[in-house]
């Protein structure tokens, strides 16, 4: 019969009757690993702007940054509900008052029926972890944590800056205390020196610890980061696509259906892409996933 996925596209039908759009935000926050606080420089595959580079500025008010990025919607997507996608850096580490007013601010939005925030589990402080549960009994919230590997060697050599035990403790937490939160946890393919057998490891870690959704991408190479450096010195090597797609083979199956799939692929700004080229024509990619995982007999229902 094959393996069946549980897309996001038929989970965000299931939940709002209909298709609903992610819009990436900002919150303004940056991150511990940046500014000092258990390091600097950040994680060392993230660009300057986080991974912000399709959001729009927090120079603008919330409500500007949603009109604004719904107009850049307007020419693919005709829908009217929207979930906002608090997206680069660590958006649940800051003035922790501010945040949790903006979140609830942005949730009372007609137009918005979901906020889906994009952290770190190190930065879920108590009152962040108590404000967050009560939003998710008015509205659908997702936590979206980047885990990106479960090797805690890897983890040091990517200057992650936190460990394993806190990530599966929080989401025991949040299973336990406040469970309407959704969940999706970050993973990362072709990090330096993994293996399979390490990327392998991730993704059943994930599933261990009670993720409820996931994200696989390949690790692609940006301007101005440390990695582009360790490229240039060709420290390592990027996937290419077949080989991506050969993980992907592997890593889907250790998948349980109840657990939803928000992507398998990655993207990087073109202006800043230095390798994979091959990640740049996003249409080809995903045309040639759909047909590799049709061919390994993996359903592509519902994408």
């Amino acid at each position: 019969m094959g393996t069946e996925i549980f897309w996001a596209s038929k989970y965000y039908k299931k939940i709002f009757g209909e298709k609903v759009y992610k819009i990436s935000l900002d919150a303004g926050c940056t991150c511990p690993n940046r500014d000092g606080t258990k390091g600097t420089g950040g994680c060392i595959f993230c660009s300057p702007l986080g991974s912000g580079e399709f959001a729009i500025s927090s120079s603008f008010s919330i409500d500007e940054q949603i009109e604004k990025a719904k107009k850049l919607l307007q020419s693919k997507f005709k829908g009217k509900k929207y979930i906002a996608y608090f997206q680069n850096f660590t958006n649940t580490y800051g003035n922790q008052k501010k945040l949790i007013d903006l979140f609830f601010q942005t949730a009372s939005k007609n137009e918005i029926v979901g906020i889906s925030i994009a952290t770190r589990p190190d930065c879920i402080q108590e009152e962040m972890f108590l404000a967050l549960k009560e939003l998710s009994n008015k509205t659908h919230v997702t936590l979206e944590f980047g885990l990106q590997t479960s090797n805690e060697n890897t983890a040091k050599f990517i200057n992650r800056c936190y460990k394993n035990q806190e990530y599966s403790s929080l989401l025991k937490k949040i299973q336990k205390d406040a469970p309407k939160i959704h969940v999706v946890t970050h993973c990362i393919f072709g990090l330096p020196h993994e293996t399979t057998e390490d990327m392998l490891n991730t993704v059943n870690f994930c599933i261990n610890a009670g993720t409820n959704g996931i994200k696989i991408t390949l690790l692609y190479v940006l301007e101005n980061t440390k990695l582009a450096t360790l490229y240039q010195q060709d420290r390592f090597k990027c996937l290419e696509m077949t080989e991506y797609f050969d993980l992907l083979a592997q890593a889907i199956p250790l998948i349980p259906k109840n657990i939803v799939i928000h992507r398998l692929t990655g993207d990087g700004p073109k202006k800043l892409l230095i390798a994979p080229l091959w990640t740049s024509n996003k249409k080809k990619v995903h045309n040639s996933l759909m047909a590799f995982l049709n061919k390994n007999n993996i359903s592509q229902k519902n994408t």
